[in-house]
């Protein structure tokens, strides 16, 4: 197993993905592991070559944390994910939490002072409206389905009082 070798192995990686550095050094490991064993080799053998390829591949800018955090970011809210659930996902992948706090304050600085406590109600809608939750949900069906409904949402990662009010929502108030 060569240097060349897991630096194309990285590449290929980043070509397809956008990548925490923990996700690259995690994918790069797990290829190493992969790869020795196949050879009858020592996986801990590589692992400083693991650790300078990922230290490579930060220097030359071809992952980024904070940028990585961003952009995923967005994609969450979009998805109608709360600020736990954001939070939690990024964890997940590695990227460490003063970045994502520092993500999550970037995205409530960029909009103007009224909108930035709407982050919260606007992917609380998106998520009812994806799981076809409260106002989204069949009128017939919505006094049956109520609780369910706010369960959902609190297990999604949004607090009680904004399941609440999106629940509650007419459906010609979702604008």
């Amino acid at each position: 197993m060569s240097p060349a070798w897991l630096e194309r192995a990285a590449l290929h990686y980043l070509e397809r993905y956008s990548a925490s550095t923990e996700m690259l050094r995690r994918t790069l490991a797990r290829r190493v592991q992969k790869r020795a064993r196949a050879r009858g080799e020592d996986p801990a053998l590589f692992t400083d070559l693991v650790t300078t390829t990922v230290a490579r591949a930060v220097s030359a800018g071809l992952v980024d944390d904070a940028r990585f955090a961003d952009t995923r970011l967005a994609t969450l809210r979009r998805r109608g994910t709360s600020s736990r659930g954001v939070s939690a996902k990024l964890a997940a992948k590695g990227v460490p939490r003063d970045v994502v706090e520092a993500a999550m304050l970037a995205e409530r600085d960029a909009l103007p002072d009224g909108e930035a406590e709407a982050i919260e109600d606007q992917a609380a809608r998106a998520y009812a409206k994806r799981r076809r939750l409260g106002p989204y949900r069949r009128p017939d069906q919505r006094a049956a389905h109520r609780d369910r409904d706010l369960a959902a949402l609190a297990r999604a990662g949004f607090a009680y009082d904004l399941a609440r009010r999106v629940v509650d929502l007419e459906p010609d108030d979702m604008v």
